[in-house]
């Protein structure tokens, strides 16, 4: 019979992680909930500017696609999800064999590491990326190769070198609009990277906030390239962050390949027509685009007012540097306004706001003019 240390050292051998790298990983964290700032603080009058969601909500389509499913709740979804990849395949003009559904965006960057990238691979990504790239090469037992951001934004150039450098990359990833930065890059700059990148690295653009700058859209290159995934999301402009719906557009080799990795069933019932409902109404995403870009605005002239330098974004958030922006942001906290500190990217001076609706911005402008002039 073994012995009780042998049981143990046996226990913790099978406990061991897969890669020790996952052992530096801490939680995603994300934009604090509204009732969770109600229990810390006792503020009921809550404003949260932290996630980037959509301030307007959804399309009054959607209400009516999710009601229509209440009484099929009992039963599972379609697993291949037909009528929303038919939608997404009239709406973007590509075949219904280049689409994957995912249980957001962040599903299927999830789903693209796990198939194409082992512990001796690299994936390469921007300082000031999308902090969830970094995590998947951590999650993979890969090599992580962060390139110095020029700008705030994607240095190209540099990242091509990344590639030549590194035999051994699998993925770049590139967000388009950029998070949390808002920086954008024009098609022309993307066409040249992917155009010099081996075919053998997959380029993955990060399309979650491309509603709110469609003139960067990127789909011509999947007609050229077949080393290219465009992810998308439902989360942001459409309005639809509690459903957890987005899709891949590729070469139908790559989305044969993600459709054996994903989860059965990875989009609920409800998703599945709230989003095909969402992708119908063109006109609410216009009016949506338009009303971000009309608050953008504003915030930027208040923040030029306030002398606070900011990043001029394409999305639908705002960077903003303001001293001492850990105090601020406990400041705003403690009366109700959530917003998003980036300390965690290195950016410990900075803020990201998401743009709200007017009462909403204005909220945030009052608060923080008496936090600053308090001080």
């Amino acid at each position: 019979m073994p012995s009780s240390k042998a049981s143990q050292a046996k226990s913790l051998n099978a406990l061991t992680p897969a890669y020790d790298s996952i052992l530096e990983l801490a939680p995603y964290q994300t934009g604090k909930p509204v009732e969770e700032l109600t229990r810390e603080y006792g503020v009921f009058d809550v404003v949260k500017l932290a996630s980037n969601e959509n301030p307007m909500g959804c399309s009054p389509k959607v209400t009516l696609a999710i009601t229509e499913q209440l009484g099929e709740l009992a039963r599972y979804p379609d697993g291949n999800g037909y009528y929303l990849k038919q939608a997404l395949s009239d709406f973007t003009n590509i075949s219904i064999d280049c689409i994957t559904l995912g249980n957001g965006s962040n599903d299927l960057l999830d789903i693209l590491a796990r198939s194409f990238v082992g512990s001796k691979d690299a994936i390469v990504y921007s300082q000031y990326g999308f902090v969830v790239y970094s995590m998947l090469a951590k999650m993979q037992g890969a090599t992580g190769i962060e390139v110095p951001a020029q700008r705030f934004g994607h240095d190209l150039k540099a990242m091509r070198q990344a590639v030549a450098d590194n035999a051994n990359t699998k993925i770049v990833f590139i967000a388009n609009p950029n998070n949390p930065t808002g920086t954008l890059l024009q098609s022309a700059e993307l066409y040249d990277f992917v155009a010099s990148v081996p075919s053998s690295v997959l380029v993955v653009l990060d399309e979650a906030y491309i509603e709110y700058s469609p003139e960067s859209n990127n789909r011509a290159l999947l007609d050229e390239f077949d080393n290219v995934v465009i992810v998308r999301t439902f989360s942001k402009a459409y309005g639809l962050a509690g459903l957890r719906v987005g899709y891949a557009l590729s070469s139908p080799a790559v989305a044969d390949l993600l459709n054996r990795i994903r989860q059965p069933f990875n989009v609920s019932r409800v998703g599945l027509a709230a989003a095909a409902a969402a992708l119908a109404d063109q006109s609410f995403i216009s009016e949506v685009r338009q009303t971000n870009a009309g608050q953008m605005r504003w915030l930027e002239k208040q923040f030029d007012a306030l002398g606070l330098a900011f990043i001029k974004s394409s999305a639908n958030f705002i960077m903003v540097q303001i001293e001492e922006a850990a105090v601020i942001n406990q400041a705003l906290l403690e009366q109700g306004v959530i917003v998003r500190p980036l300390i965690g990217y290195g950016l410990e001076d900075w803020l990201r706001v998401t743009v709200g609706v007017a009462e909403e911005n204005t909220r945030l402008i009052d608060t923080l003019k008496s936090i600053l002039n308090a001080e």
